[in-house]
């Protein structure tokens, strides 16, 4: 007997669905990026100064910590139909990316606008981890980190459209490009996407649910977890792509080949998200994320010291970039297994509301430590949201509680 003879009817479809989400959250989640990976055309055009540079990736972090904040008070996610809410979501993320170009906005406006480009995606990210957990349960690990590793993907795009066998492309083209990739995210998840049957049912209005999220010391610690992965992947991925131009720049390489280089390192998250999901439900979560975070941190701690070797720094980022994101999914599945299912919505919304609230320090924090310190000791910093992390989840492989995560492999 196959494996899909095994498979109970109502988990007939679910690869599709989870695909399908997954492809959603690719297309829907490009246009985080769209303006920071323009940055170098929009610094021309609107004489941006450094701090402007680092608001235009700020503010949709900003947005996106109001947005889940909201969300998690008034538990959307979890009173809402996830899908529905994900389609107008994704909507709402390419109209207010689009406006920018559109109405042709100088800094000042398009800051705002990425404000709100943010606010619409804390109903993408979320409704979509949610809705996998809803057909995941043994796998789930595996079904998150698909989405994770799609939405590390969805991240690079706008790198890779910046990487102009040309030039660089107008800056226009690639918010609009992206934006259209939102819109048949929204057609994705609001057409083809439904429930799973692990779905709870709708629960009643609880203010408090979104504070018990951190009040239960299991999900606390695996926030803090998540905490310790978060203070470093943005600031990576945000800065990153730009260290590596500029050591490409001081060593006469190609510029196209730099940018390629960055969107290679996001986009090596990817695989690292897959990998590390199906491990975890093997070989547990506690573990994998350890291993995962150790690793980014020793690349944190050692990027600058092969600055001045393009061949080396690339080689490095891209083992970076891997390591950043394997355990991203991983926390969240384990937020999903202790959390109370009847707001397992809710629960991942304050967590990534939470996660993305802290990115916007440490993206402010790396342009000022680059212009005094150079980019060999621009990244040190980071290495402490890694051994946070480690210290978290050593201490939930502890608790009796953490039986709960896949399978009872903690």
């Amino acid at each position: 007997m196959n494996a899909t003879t095994r498979r109970p009817p109502e988990e007939r479809g679910k690869w599709r669905h989870v695909s399908l989400l997954a492809l959603a959250a690719l297309l829907g989640m490009s246009v985080w990026f769209s303006a920071s990976a323009v940055v170098p055309q929009l610094t021309v055009e609107w004489q941006l100064s450094g701090a402007l540079q680092s608001w235009l990736t700020t503010s949709v972090q900003v947005g996106f910590v109001a947005g889940a904040l909201l969300s998690s008070l008034f538990t959307l996610s979890d009173r809402l139909p996830a899908q529905r809410l994900l389609a107008v979501s994704a909507l709402a993320a390419a109209a207010f990316n689009a406006a920018i170009p559109l109405l042709d906005l100088g800094s000042g406006p398009a800051l705002v606008f990425r404000f709100l480009t943010g606010f619409a995606l804390a109903g993408v990210y979320p409704p979509g981890m949610k809705l996998v957990a809803s057909w995941c349960k043994e796998d789930r690990g595996l079904g998150i980190g698909l989405l994770v590793g799609a939405i590390t993907l969805g991240t690079a795009i706008p790198h890779l459209l910046n990487a102009s066998p040309s030039g660089m492309p107008p800056w226009r083209s690639v918010l609009l490009l992206t934006s259209g990739l939102a819109v048949v995210a929204a057609l994705i998840g609001g057409l083809f996407v439904r429930p799973g049957p692990y779905l709870g049912k709708s629960p009643p209005f609880d203010w408090r649910a979104a504070g018990r999220v951190l009040a239960e010391r299991p999900a606390r610690l695996a926030n803090f977890g998540y905490l310790g992965h978060m203070w470093e992947l943005y600031a990576m991925w945000a800065w990153v792509p730009l260290c590596l131009l500029a050591s490409y720049q001081e060593a006469g390489w190609s510029v196209r080949a730099a940018r390629l280089a960055g969107a290679a390192a996001i986009a090596a998250g990817g695989l690292g998200s897959l990998l590390a999901g199906k491990l975890a439900d093997r070989l547990g979560r506690t573990r994998i994320t350890v291993v995962s975070l150790a690793a980014s941190g020793a690349c944190a701690l050692a990027a600058g010291f092969v600055f001045h070797r393009p061949a080396l720094l690339t080689l490095l980022c891209l083992v970076w970039g891997f390591a950043v994101v394997a355990d991203s999914a991983q926390f969240s599945a384990a937020v999903s297994e202790l959390a109370d299912p009847r707001y397992v919505g809710t629960a991942l919304t304050v967590q990534t509301s939470l996660g993305f609230l802290l990115t916007t320090v440490t993206l402010r924090i790396v342009p000022p430590l680059r212009d005094l310190l150079g980019w060999e000791r621009a990244f040190i910093l980071l290495a402490l949201g890694p051994a946070f992390g480690i210290w978290s989840m050593l201490r939930l492989r502890r608790l009796p509680e953490a039986a709960r995560m896949a399978g009872g492999r903690r």
